[in-house]
């Protein structure tokens, strides 16, 4: 049957309903519990009342069963016409796999031992117009996935968990950091000039005040102000943007974890790092290891540690002294970056980072003594100022973390602040944040600050290789490109 006949079948049926007196739609559901509770506790000859959408149907004349889903569990609903009477009886003609129901009865188990709910009671809560995908037996088609992502959540059960262990690895970081005395706080998602981090912002305008904005790349220089404010522990669950491509790994809208502790250095954030992942495998596993793409991975710490000043110098013969157009070369001269005529020092180090992701381990990797000149907001090594105090965390090859020790000297800022300014592009210029600065002026304590990409951390932890699997609503190219 064709899907446009079967929608005006079950418009008929809606019809049907109405005629035969049913309420349609109702606002208020009668008391119940949910399908879990009722299973957690189930009790032969036990009442219960329970919601849900049918998922399968069988009838044998005067009696049906029915497979009731909510929460993520099914129960067996089992009706019989002289229990709920001829006119109820009669609507189940009416009904279709994917209708909301409520229903209210006795538990009993059937002689295969299967839990089931005798109904006494039932009502019609939501009439489904449209079938569910592939007549139950999953949603395959990738796109339709992404795209209704309700559709997904109802055939697959594994996406269903996916998000569940997303919504528990949240609040795994948000206990431990509460029970750390960091204050969650919020910051503005519109900014003046885009800053923070390095990517491409959205541009947007405030009508009212006539003015231009961005969509925040990262929440950091707004955190950094709190410090100078006196809230020495602060961070943010944060929605960020960046106006850039789409892959496995990245989204233009995506969730980022920034914290930040006042009297702390890098050295701390990785401890901190290394703290927070290892309870929240151990909160989700029981365990610290799990599989990831079939590979076994071990959070056992202390993580391992790797330079990347040693590891450039060694494969490519960079040194961190080099310019940009020095860095070139060596890279081409080792077959990277051939078709480039000119790069920026940060684009040279994404060229070299996103080479290196290839090389890491599967188990956690601290890179650290990142160039001076790719880290415009940390501090510099007592012993090396070519070198800053700053890593990233790369778990099965993949960036999943980034730290500093902050940097807090504002005319050292601003300085750098002007000179990145000289790097970008035509169509990349932005002014230096003077109003960041001037909060550095008023004095920010010493600090060591974290950002860690939620995302692909649930990536990880729900072993799944798309970014897109674990964002509910990922952006999508429109439908008829």
């Amino acid at each position: 049957m064709e899907l446009n006949e079967i929608i005006q079948q079950r418009k008929s049926k809606l019809e049907a309903l109405g005629q035969k007196g049913v309420p349609l739609y109702p606002s208020i559901v009668p008391k119940h519990i949910t399908i879990a509770e009722a299973l957690n506790a189930f009790e032969e000859g036990k009442r219960a009342s329970l919601c849900g959408r049918i998922t399968a149907r069988r009838q044998h004349g005067k009696a049906a069963f029915l497979d009731l889903k909510e929460g993520g569990k099914r129960i067996q609903l089992y009706i019989k016409a002289d229990i709920v009477g001829a006119e109820n009886f009669a609507i189940l003609s009416d009904l279709d796999i994917a209708d909301i129901l409520w229903v209210e009865g006795e538990l009993f188990k059937t002689h295969t031992g299967e839990p089931t709910l005798k109904v006494e009671k039932l009502a019609v809560l939501s009439k489904a117009l449209r079938p569910l995908p592939e007549k139950w037996h999953g949603l395959k088609d990738v796109d339709i996935r992404y795209r209704q992502r309700y559709l997904d959540l109802i055939s697959n059960e594994d996406v269903r968990k996916v998000f569940v262990a997303r919504s528990k690895i949240i609040k795994s970081i948000r206990d431990m950091l509460d029970s750390r005395d960091f204050l969650e706080v919020e910051t503005p998602m519109m900014h003046n000039i885009p800053g923070g981090a390095a990517g491409r912002p959205f541009k947007t305008h405030h009508n009212e005040y006539s003015m231009g904005l961005y969509l925040r790349i990262a929440p950091e220089l707004y955190l950094k102000r709190l410090l100078v404010g006196g809230l020495e522990r602060v961070y943010e669950i944060n929605r960020s943007f960046r106006n850039e491509g789409v892959s496995t790994r990245h989204n233009p809208e995506f969730t980022m974890l920034e914290v930040y502790a006042a009297y702390a250095n890098y050295e701390d954030m990785m401890q901190l790092c290394e703290d927070m992942i290892t309870k929240v495998a151990q909160e989700l596993f029981g365990n610290t290891k799990f599989a990831y793409q079939g590979k076994e991975v071990d959070l056992t710490t202390p993580w391992k540690r790797v330079s990347f000043a040693g590891i450039v110098k060694e494969k490519y013969g960079i040194e961190p002294s080099d310019e940009a157009e020095v860095m070139l070369a060596k890279l081409q001269a080792k077959g990277f970056g051939k078709e480039a005529a000119k790069l920026s020092r940060t684009q040279i180090a994404k060229l070299i980072e996103d080479t290196l992701e290839h090389d890491m381990s599967m188990n956690p990797t601290f890179v650290t003594d990142y160039f001076t000149s790719l880290c415009p907001l940390a501090k510099v090594k007592k012993d090396n100022p070519l070198i800053s105090e700053r890593f990233e965390l790369y778990i099965c090859g993949m960036e999943v973390g980034n730290a500093y020790s902050e940097l807090n000297d504002p005319i050292e800022q601003r300085r750098r602040f002007e000179e990145e300014i000289k790097e970008l592009k035509a169509d990349e210029l932005k002014n230096v944040d003077d109003d960041y600065v001037l909060a550095l002026e008023h004095g920010m304590p010493p600090a060591g600050g974290l950002g860690i990409g939620i995302d692909r951390l649930v990536m990880l932890l729900t072993d799944q290789a798309s970014i897109r699997d674990v964002i509910l609503f990922p952006l999508l190219r429109p439908e008829s490109e």
